[in-house]
C-alpha cells in the first residue's frame, strides 16, 4: 500500500473565495459535527457554515483575512487555516490564526502542522510577531499550539523557531468555545 500524498496548502485568492465558500462550508460543518472546537455548535449544517464564510468575505476581499486552503488528490478541500491581520495602529504586530480545520477523513497527516507553518510564515512576513489563537483546553488540537515544551510550561507558548522565526504564538484555551473569527 503505497502513502498518501502530502497535502500542501495554497493560499486562497481573494477572486476565488466566493466559488470556494460552498467546500470551505462543507468542510466547517463536518468539523463541527466530529467535535471541533470552532465557536459553533452542532448541529450546525453547511448553511449556517456557508452564512459564516460569506460573511468573511469582506475582510478576505480588503485582506485582512488571509485563507489557505489544502485539496487532496481528487479536489475536495481537505483542510484550512485563516489569519486575520488586524490594522488598528497599536496591532499591527499582532494577528490571529482562525479556523484551523482539517477534514475528519485527512487527520493525523500532519496537515494541520503544514496549515498553521503557513500561516505562520506570512505572519512573520508581515512583521508580525505575536500570533493569537483560542481552543479548548483539552481538545486534540490542544497539542498542536502546545509546542514541545509541553503544557505547564513557560515555554509552552512560543512556536519552535524552525517553525516561524520571530513568531511566537500564545495559545489561549477555553473550556467553551468563542463564537469570535
Amino acid at each position: 500500500m503505497s502513502a498518501a500524498p502530502q497535502l500542501t496548502p495554497a493560499r486562497l485568492a481573494a477572486a476565488d473565495f466566493d466559488a470556494t465558500v460552498p467546500a470551505l462550508a462543507e468542510l466547517l460543518a463536518a468539523a463541527v459535527a466530529d467535535g471541533a472546537s470552532l465557536g459553533f455548535r452542532d448541529p450546525f449544517g453547511p448553511a449556517e457554515a456557508a452564512d459564516w464564510w460569506q460573511a468573511q468575505r469582506p475582510a478576505v476581499a480588503a485582506g485582512d483575512l488571509l485563507v489557505w486552503t489544502a485539496r487532496r488528490p481528487d479536489g475536495a478541500l481537505a483542510g484550512t487555516v485563516g489569519l486575520a491581520l488586524t490594522r488598528k495602529a497599536n496591532g499591527s504586530h499582532r494577528a490571529e490564526i482562525v479556523k484551523l480545520m482539517v477534514h475528519p477523513g485527512s487527520r493525523r497527516r500532519g496537515l494541520a502542522a503544514r496549515l498553521l507553518a503557513a500561516a505562520e510564515q506570512t505572519a512573520s512576513r508581515h512583521g508580525v510577531g505575536l500570533l493569537l489563537l483560542d481552543t479548548e483546553a483539552g481538545s486534540g488540537a490542544e497539542a498542536l499550539y502546545q509546542g514541545p515544551a509541553g503544557p505547564g510550561s513557560a515555554s509552552s507558548l512560543a512556536m519552535p523557531p524552525t517553525r516561524s522565526a520571530g513568531c511566537a504564538t500564545g495559545a489561549s484555551t477555553t473550556s467553551g468555545s468563542p463564537d469570535a473569527l
